[in-house]
């Protein structure tokens, strides 16, 4: 026991050492570059380049995401163009970005999500996709990953959805004897749907970053979201084909057909939350944000009626919907701040000339949309390894949307690429936070029925997930009209 614990704080204290040098290299890193943007005397491209060197490595000393590049743009704009330039952004650029009606969707998005989080309403999907899937080859983990496209189109909240299915499916899942890497892995990926299929709040992100129109934004994540649904559930599906012990058929006879339809009643909450949201966007009934004010309405109205069914005191209730609030007020600031970082940013990359620089030099290199889009997944998959989703995402949207719009490359489609490519990095290691998420859920002796799950197999267990989402990305680049179909068919384009 002593040598145990003595290897453990052997073990603690290396991984101290580890981050003390990496927040110490960083330090000198960013002193450096600061340094060289305010005394340097450097053309404006270089100190643009020094803008976005100095925004990743304050991300990597753990300096919060919309501090770190506002911080670094202002700065920048210092260096740039001198304090009036930082004065007058902060004057406009602070409040622009941020006093826009289509940005009232996020928070209306995150209070539905956590409203049906808290309340439980989430918890039905899992058990009807099982009795009308388990009879398939892998038929749990399939029902797994389509209870997550449901949750998805309701809620839009990644976390909350690998919560609500990885404690329901996995000791499922295990029960059953399936491998745990399959198990694992199926509501991990799962959990990457909620940022795909409307309501996503990362499409509401990126939309606003890019100036784009929300609704139509999220229109254009409706298929491909269902597209990926269906390719990890062709994957899963020959997987456990190829290897049967991995995923033995479920016994699914003492399901009857009534209790199969039965089950759909639990259902049809989210089934009318989804048809508000998407009905009413692609309809034109509803612009973005009343569709996310009416979407909310009925998952506060649901979620009550759930938890009075279940004889829940009023109390309880009440503590529910105020956790909600809470939740919805303290993520929405965060995000608000995220948005103002981008803003500023964006205004000291044109002013650095840098996405122009980018572009010209794009054009000279002859490369085509293709080319240059295969470039972007290797290099979105090797800043998520060590970047976060929302990082990733807005630190490179003012770079690159420029570039983008040289080799014709639309930027509706282009949000959705940038979203799968991020929901992919929270799969993969290091960082994949997703992948984290499950092997905590994965911990707990109730979920692994008293198996030991390491995170080493939560890893394993993603990564076929995580090929096919690359595999689904070069679809979408082959046929990019996947992505535009729909919103250029809605009424409310």
């Amino acid at each position: 026991m002593s040598m145990a614990s003595d290897a453990a704080r052997e073990a603690a204290g290396r991984r101290h050492a580890i981050a003390v040098a990496i927040f110490v290299a960083g330090l000198v890193v960013a002193i450096a570059a600061c340094s060289a943007i305010l005394w340097g005397g450097l053309p404006k491209q270089a100190i643009g380049l020094l803008i976005v060197v100095l925004s990743i490595v304050l991300l990597l000393m753990g300096i919060p995401v919309g501090i770190a590049m506002l911080g670094a743009a202002l700065l920048g704009l210092y260096g740039l163009s001198g304090m009036r330039v930082v004065a007058s952004t902060m004057e406009s650029v602070a409040y622009d970005a941020t006093a826009s009606w289509s940005l009232s969707v996020i928070p209306m998005f995150i209070l539905m999500g956590m409203i049906m989080w808290k309340t439980d309403l989430t918890s039905t999907a899992f058990e009807a996709a099982r009795r009308w899937l388990g009879w398939m080859p892998g038929g749990l983990a399939v029902a797994t990953n389509f209870a997550g496209a449901a949750l998805a189109a309701s809620s839009g909240s990644t976390i909350g959805i690998t919560y609500a299915l990885g404690r329901v499916s996995i000791p499922e899942m295990l029960k059953s004897g399936y491998h745990p890497q399959l198990a694992v892995g199926s509501v991990a990926a799962a959990g990457t749907l909620g940022q795909i299929i409307p309501p996503s709040l990362l499409l509401v992100i990126y939309a606003g970053a890019a100036s784009l129109p929300v609704g139509q934004q999220l229109l254009a994540g409706v298929v491909p979201g269902l597209l990926l649904a269906l390719a990890f559930a062709v994957m899963i599906v020959g997987y456990a084909i190829a290897f049967p012990a991995l995923a033995p058929r479920a016994d699914m006879r003492s399901v009857s057909w009534g209790m199969r339809w039965r089950s759909l009643l639990g259902v049809i909450p989210i089934g009318i939350v989804v048809l508000i949201v998407i009905g009413g966007l692609f309809a034109g009934v509803f612009t973005a944000t009343e569709a996310g004010v009416y979407g909310m309405i009925a998952a506060l109205i649901f979620g009550m009626l759930h938890q009075l069914a279940a004889r829940t005191p009023l109390r309880t209730i009440g503590a529910m919907i105020r956790d909600s609030l809470i939740g919805t007020l303290t993520s929405t600031a965060s995000v608000f701040l995220l948005i103002i970082g981008v803003a500023v940013l964006t205004r000291a990359m044109a002013l650095s000339q840098v996405p122009n620089f980018i572009a010209s030099e794009v054009v000279d290199l002859g490369l085509g949309r293709v080319e240059l889009l295969l470039i972007l997944i290797v290099a979105y998959l090797i800043l998520g390894m060590f970047m976060d989703t929302l990082a990733m995402m807005l630190l490179t949207i003012p770079v690159l949307l420029t570039p983008l719009k040289a080799v014709g490359v639309d930027p509706l489609w282009f949000g959705v690429f940038l979203v799968v490519m991020a929901e992919v990095g929270l799969l993969t290691p290091p960082l994949g936070i997703l992948s984290f998420i499950v092997h905590r859920i994965a911990s707990d002796p109730q979920a692994n029925l008293g198996r030991e799950i390491r995170l080493g197999t939560v890893f394993l267990g993603v990564m076929p997930f995580a090929l096919t989402a690359i595999v689904v990305v070069l679809v979408l680049i082959m046929f990019p009209d996947i992505v535009t179909w729909l919103p250029e068919r809605s009424a409310g384009q």
